[in-house]
């Protein structure tokens, strides 16, 4: 395998990603949609805590409703049908922003479910056709350093979004501050949909759903990270929240400072990948999980757990690997369904985790954390039988 560490090499490759005609406008895309899930997600929890007095059972409900959209992303395939996965892309950005700024003029459990269900069609969507484009439009050797440089850009926006509340949250209230955050996602979308690139499709797409055994090491992958990615993202933050108390400006900082070390990081997930393979990287990652989540669980410290919250999240740049191992033994007529079943099988996990997770948390708060440990535990199992081409 060509080593990346070659200077030439590199920039070569970099100069290739940016001459694409995708790359310009998902970076925009994704920036937008990156700072108004952080937003969101900023907002959400104390909202839901302070404002709608919700429990750890109530919370469940709506996290789950927002993870129903990812199981039924499979619909992704028949609205390619009928419109170009660009437009598509588009589109979702849109009722993504519009159901954020709604959010907050709902403060209840019905309200929130209904809002949550729609913000979450229009991110399940793009995250779906966000990832089609990238591998149909990347080489298997631009693939991970394009996603690595996304997931920057990602970064990116997150830190804008953060220091937008932390100098906002005391300034306004939830329902301005909603509104703010969804706005960004909005114009974006407007944005794009004038801005559209033209391209000739790389391989045509086959139309359908696609369920291959050769792929199925990537479904079961995928369908675990979604039960460590709920954990992460529900319980994690809700024992912040709730157990010890972070408010607005403590997660936003949190969040602030996770996303910073992100973007700085990010860039060289892409080089790991090509340099020592998708297996050892993922090793290395749920055994570093599988440790995280052991400290949760007997976690008394606001700062141990501040500390857990951050390596947790820049463990997720390293998810990216299933993504790439998946484009290295696929058909690439099988790229833009696979990507929506795949979307779809993570949120199995996904749907039934919060919901589960929450009601055992009213008996102890632990359980979850236990859970996630037996995600990573078998994802760390499933990881040895990764076999990938080299990269030449």
């Amino acid at each position: 395998m060509k080593s990346l560490t070659n200077y030439d090499f590199i920039m070569t490759t970099d100069r290739s990603i940016r001459n694409q005609p995708i790359y310009t406008y998902l970076m925009i895309l994704t920036f937008a949609q990156a700072a108004t899930f952080l937003g969101w997600n900023a907002l959400y929890t104390n909202f839901a805590v302070e404002i709608i007095k919700f429990n750890g059972f109530q919370n469940g409900i709506v996290q789950s409703m927002r993870e129903l959209p990812g199981l039924l992303s499979v619909m992704v395939i028949a609205l390619l049908l009928l419109v170009r996965e660009v437009t598509l892309t588009s589109t979702a950005i849109l009722i993504f922003g519009l159901g954020v700024i709604f959010t907050g003029w709902f403060p209840t459990l019905e309200g929130q479910i209904i809002w949550t269900f729609i913000l979450s069609c229009g991110f399940h969507w793009f995250e779906t056709t966000n990832q089609s484009l990238t591998l149909q439009f990347f080489s298997i050797a631009e693939a991970p350093l394009a996603i690595s440089r996304l997931r920057a850009v990602t970064a990116l926006g997150n830190l804008f979004m953060g220091l937008m509340i932390i100098l906002l949250a005391e300034q306004l209230t939830f329902q301005s501050l909603f509104f703010l955050v969804g706005s960004v996602a909005v114009i974006a979308a407007i944005w794009s949909f004038f801005n559209q690139p033209v391209f000739t499709e790389q391989t045509i797409q086959r139309r359908g759903v696609i369920l291959r055994k050769r792929y199925q090491l990537f479904y079961i992958l995928t369908c675990l990270s979604g039960g460590h990615r709920q954990i992460f993202n529900v319980f994690a933050v809700f024992l912040l929240v709730n157990n010890f108390h972070f408010t607005l400006i403590d997660m936003s900082l949190l969040l602030l400072a996770n996303n910073f070390i992100n973007w700085v990081l990010n860039p060289y997930v892409g080089l790991a990948i090509n340099t020592i393979g998708e297996q050892q990287l993922l090793t290395a990652k749920y055994i570093i999980v599988i440790l995280v989540y052991i400290a949760y669980i007997w976690c008394s410290s606001a700062v141990l757990a501040a500390a857990l919250y951050t390596i947790d999240q820049l463990l997720f740049c390293f998810t990216v690997s299933i993504r790439t191992y998946f484009q290295k033994i696929a058909d690439p007529a099988d790229i833009a369904p696979s990507m929506a079943m795949g979307v779809t099988i993570n949120h199995i996990a996904a749907v039934v985790v919060p919901f589960v997770g929450g009601t055992l948390w009213m008996i102890n708060y632990r359980i979850p954390f236990i859970m996630g440990c037996g995600f990573a535990f078998l994802s760390l199992i499933m990881t040895r039988f990764i076999k990938t081409p080299q990269v030449t």
